[in-house]
């Protein structure tokens, strides 16, 4: 028996337990109203590696992956990995490209925690030059109504450092809720131990209609 999720045509097909769960992956591209969203491809590196020059210094203080600067190749290589991975129904990486320009504007994505809720955790950055827009906050809407409308999510989540005070507004604008801290449970990349805050949404609180009207 496998150990994890395998593809079937655009469906993935898990078996938690003798009943058999079947999940839609998420459709994209998808529109929304100033962004197009996308699966992650390595003809991206390019200009996801200049954005993530731009931000590194912005990046540094939160993100795991950003102790170092990364080279191209290796920004390629992620990339690389996550499409297969969203293929195989892994992880869900995705991309936004503002609609009218195509310029790049974030990185955000589903990660499955628990396949048997199914509980999902949207993480997202956004360079620096499109800060203060509302564009992270609009992709994570989108995301949000992707996970309860088209993957059957019953959880959602988003886990900050206490001390990302930009990235915890998102989370509450986002109408997601804080439902825990937990205290001195990862270490950063200055080598200091940091608090997580849990904002968390549950299919029943969901409310797509409100999202899109902007309220």
């Amino acid at each position: 028996m496998s150990s994890g999720p395998r593809p079937r045509e655009n469906t993935l097909r898990i078996e938690p337990t003798s009943l058999e769960m079947i999940h839609q992956l998420p459709s994209l591209p998808k529109e929304t109203e100033r962004l197009v969203l996308r699966k992650p491809s390595p003809d991206f590196a390019e200009t996801l590696e200049k954005a993530i020059e731009e931000t590194f210094e912005d990046l540094r203080p939160w993100m795991p992956w950003a102790r170092e600067m990364q080279t191209l190749n290796e920004t390629r290589e992620f990339l690389t990995a996550a499409e297969r991975k969203f293929l195989e129904g892994e992880d869900f990486v995705v991309l936004a490209f503002l609609t009218q320009t195509g310029e790049f504007v974030l990185s955000s994505g589903l990660h499955p925690r628990n396949w048997s809720v199914p509980t999902f955790e949207i993480g997202y950055w956004c360079r620096s030059s499109m800060h203060g827009q509302g564009f992270a906050t609009e992709a994570v809407r989108a995301l949000t109504d992707m996970a309860f409308q088209e993957m059957a999510a019953n959880r959602l989540e988003i886990r900050s450092d206490t001390q990302n005070h930009r990235s915890r507004r998102l989370a509450e604008r986002a109408g997601y809720r804080l439902e825990a801290e937990l205290r001195s449970n990862v270490r950063a990349n200055d080598g200091s131990l940091r608090d997580t805050a849990i904002y968390v949404m549950l299919a029943q609180d969901s409310n797509p209609d409100k999202w899109r009207s902007g309220s």
